[in-house]
C-alpha cells in the first residue's frame, strides 16, 4: 500500500489531495512542524533530505511533489483523468507544473520567511527591527516579481477555467502556490485567481484532504 509521509502547512497537501482525487487506497502519516517551523528530524528517517512530501510505495521512496504527481498519475490514471492527451494542452500542463515550483514557489517561499522576521519565535526585543527588514526586502525585491507573475496568472485564468483544459493534476500544483499568494500583502487583486480557488476548494476530493490533514488545508500557520 502506498505511504504518503505528510507534514502539515507543506506542499505534501498537494500529494493528499491528488491521492483523494485518484481514490486511491494509501496509509497517511503525519507530522507536525518543529516550533521554529522545521520539519522533524523523524523525516530524514524516510528519505536523506527530510523534506516533505515523501511517498513510499513498492520499495521506492519518492520525493518532489511534481515528480510524486507524475508517479501517481502514470500509475493510477491510466485514461488520463488528470493529464491531458492533446499535445497543445501537454505542452501548458508542463508549463505551469514546472512554474509553480520553478518560478513561483521560490518567491513565495521567501517573502513569507520574511513575513515571520517580525513575529515569534523572534525575540521581542528585536522583533521590531528585524520586522522592518522583512518588509523593506518584500518591497523592493519580491514585490515587483511576485506582482508580475500574479498579473501573468490573472491574465491566464482570465480566458481559462483550468490550467490545461479540464481539471488536472497541474490545478493541484498550482493551488497551494495560489493560497500562499492569498497571504501576500500588497499584492494586485485577484479575482481570477480568488474564482480558480474557489472551483478547486468546492472539490468533493479537496474537502476530504482538507478533513484528513491536520492544518485543516492551510498554508500557513
Amino acid at each position: 500500500m502506498i505511504k504518503l509521509h505528510h507534514l502539515e502547512y507543506s506542499r505534501s497537501f498537494r500529494i493528499l489531495w491528488a491521492l483523494e482525487e485518484l481514490g486511491a487506497d494509501y496509509q497517511l502519516v503525519n507530522y507536525q512542524r518543529r516550533k521554529n517551523l522545521a520539519a522533524p528530524a523523524e523525516l530524514k528517517t524516510v528519505h536523506p533530505l527530510g523534506k516533505a512530501p515523501i511517498l513510499e510505495d513498492d520499495g521506492e521512496v519518492i520525493a518532489e511533489s511534481a515528480v510524486i504527481l507524475d508517479y501517481l498519475q502514470s500509475r493510477f490514471d491510466p485514461d488520463q483523468r488528470f493529464k491531458p492527451a492533446d499535445s497543445k494542452l501537454l505542452t501548458r500542463y508542463n508549463f505551469w507544473m514546472h512554474f509553480a515550483e520553478g518560478s513561483l514557489m521560490p518567491h513565495l517561499v521567501f517573502t513569507l520567511v520574511m513575513q515571520q522576521l517580525g513575529k515569534k519565535p523572534v525575540p521581542p526585543v528585536i522583533r521590531s527591527f528585524t520586522g522592518a527588514i522583512g518588509r523593506q526586502v518584500f518591497r523592493q525585491f519580491m514585490q515587483p516579481r511576485l506582482t508580475e507573475q500574479v498579473v501573468y496568472i490573472e491574465q491566464y485564468l482570465a480566458d481559462n477555467t483550468c490550467f490545461a483544459g479540464e481539471f488536472g493534476f497541474a490545478d493541484v500544483q498550482m493551488t497551494f502556490a495560489l493560497l500562499g499568494l492569498q497571504e501576500i500583502p500588497g499584492l494586485p487583486d485577484m479575482p481570477n485567481i480568488r474564482r480558480f480557488l474557489q472551483q478547486m476548494m468546492a472539490r468533493d476530493a479537496y474537502v476530504s484532504a482538507c478533513r484528513k490533514s491536520p492544518d485543516g488545508g492551510r498554508v500557513t500557520r
